[in-house]
């Protein structure tokens, strides 16, 4: 999930920033603190997934739940996000962008109490719910705060400043955890939110402009409700397909969800600004990095999952050792942040994205070879050079999907990747406790054992691998004006 932190950030700015009216006068000096003050947001974000992780096997013990059935509430944060995230525009432009932001905050800290609180897998699950609608609003809109408050000489400078904290939070966040499950309480890891959430606040309330945007369309409540009714019913199918005793209800989920689809596509099909715009996947380069990022970021999804539980459940590890071991993939993917404009400008999109591709799935599939003796630095380098790829691999889908999409569009087009982005993440979740269940049922265990995981881990990296067929039909030239590829190709000559 770090990954994706500070990609698609610029996309769309001339799409939020022009209409927008500011009911007080609009910041043009103090940007870095008005940066500071949206990026806390991000950090608490990335900071509670990533603690989270490597949690799971201290909270299914005192949950008295299956490790692997943590995973609903991983899924159920991230399809939270999914759905709210296309309505988060809208109530900024409504209500105001500091007063959506400062009200997504305090969302997302009575959720993250309740998850504190909860006592079993279910309420744990409600509040990760709760949890998600806060940050689905909190992010997007504090990406609106920025763009809509700052000067536009200021904007590279601002998003910089912006960045910076939310990559620490991947990587401070699974050593974080492994501290706090060794010598506290799991439940802290939530009780975390709280001081940051409240700093967020009160610098949103006193120092952000309350920003408006002029609604130029009805929000659709129709398509908003189908299309969450449709989603949910499939991605929690998916999730209760191999538990036991739950193959009615995932069955009649699935039926559900699959009408709902079709019912949404008819009704996008027929109105001017559905919430989720289908029409979007007929450009090319936008279809090709949805399919393309979604397919790898299923596997992106799996692996924080997999990992903590592998190190801990199969290797015999402590919280501790598996968060610092963990948060390789965070340091390799900041480290490519750098080197990203250079390889596109040298090599461009397509030729990139098939090579990271490879690497990245080969560095996935490797993950299934791991066995208590193999050398910890291995592992790490394993894992680092894995967030490197991977990384990379999502800037450029992130950059290239918006290439071709006209202006007019680009909130559109923001929407609907967003929104895709978080449901392959859910959906790399489940594919991944899917197989572990059903390793665990075919060789008759109480819980996951290290063959499991090695299937599971091989399972979504062929999925990852399936992507570069994707990336092999970008134009060689897709792109160009975004990396600078032709003119580096024309340097050279």
């Amino acid at each position: 999930m770090s990954a994706d932190v500070n990609d698609g950030l610029a996309p769309g700015v001339e799409a939020v920033t022009s209409g927008a009216r500011s009911l007080e006068p609009v910041q043009t000096r103090g940007y870095r603190v008005i940066a500071l003050v949206v990026a806390s947001a991000l950090f608490m974000q990335q900071l509670d997934g990533t603690v989270l992780t490597v949690a799971l096997p201290t909270m299914a013990r005192d949950l008295a739940t299956p490790a692997t059935s943590l995973s609903l509430a991983l899924t159920s944060y991230l399809l939270a996000l999914a759905l709210f995230i296309p309505a988060s525009g809208t109530l900024a432009d409504k209500f105001g962008s500091r007063t959506v932001f400062c009200s997504a905050i305090g969302i997302f800290l009575l959720g993250s109490i309740l998850c504190a609180q909860s006592g079993t897998l279910y309420t744990l699950v409600a509040a990760r719910f709760l949890q998600g609608i806060g940050g689905a609003m909190m992010v997007p809109v504090g990406r609106l705060v920025l763009l809509r408050s700052v000067a536009k000489e200021d904007m590279v400078q601002a998003l910089s400043w912006l960045v910076m904290p939310a990559l620490i939070g991947p990587i401070l966040g699974p050593p974080l955890g492994g501290f706090i499950v060794t010598w506290l309480d799991w439940r802290w890891i939530f009780y975390l939110n709280i001081p940051i959430g409240i700093i967020g606040m009160v610098g949103a309330w006193m120092l952000v402009p309350e920003v408006r945007g002029d609604a130029r369309t009805r929000f659709d409540v129709s398509g908003f409700f189908m299309s969450g009714v449709s989603l949910g019913c499939l991605l929690f199918g998916f999730e209760l397909a191999s538990r036991p005793g739950t193959g009615w209800v995932a069955l009649v989920l699935l039926i559900v969800g699959a009408v709902f689809g079709w019912i949404y596509i008819r009704h996008a099909r027929h109105i001017d600004d559905p919430i989720l715009d289908p029409t979007l996947m007929r450009v090319p380069t936008f279809r090709l990095s949805v399919i393309g990022g979604s397919l790898t970021r299923i596997t992106q999804g799996a692996q924080p999952f997999l990992l903590p539980l592998m190190f801990q459940l199969g290797f015999g590890l402590s919280a501790a050792k598996t968060g610092t071991i963990t948060m390789a993939g965070a340091v390799g993917a900041l480290a490519m942040k750098a080197l990203a404009p250079r390889v596109l400008r040298r090599w461009g999109f397509r030729q990139s994205l098939i090579v990271s591709g490879l690497v990245s799935s080969a560095g996935y599939a490797t993950c299934a070879l791991f066995r208590p003796d193999w050398p910890i630095p291995l592992i790490t380098f394993v894992l680092a050079l894995s967030g490197f790829f991977t990384s990379f691999q999502f800037t450029g889908f992130n950059a290239i999907a918006y290439a071709d999409v006209d202006k007019e569009r680009m909130s559109a087009a923001t929407s609907f990747y967003a929104t895709f982005q978080q449901l392959t993440l859910s959906l790399g979740i489940c594919t991944a406790a899917t197989v572990l269940e059903l390793g665990t049922l075919i060789e008759g265990k109480g819980g996951p054992t290290l063959n499991s995981f090695s299937a599971a881990f091989l399972v979504v990296a062929a999925i990852s691998t399936s992507a570069i067929i994707w990336n092999r039909r970008f134009a060689p030239n897709a792109g160009a004006a975004m990396s600078g590829h032709h003119e580096a190709r024309s340097d050279g000559d």
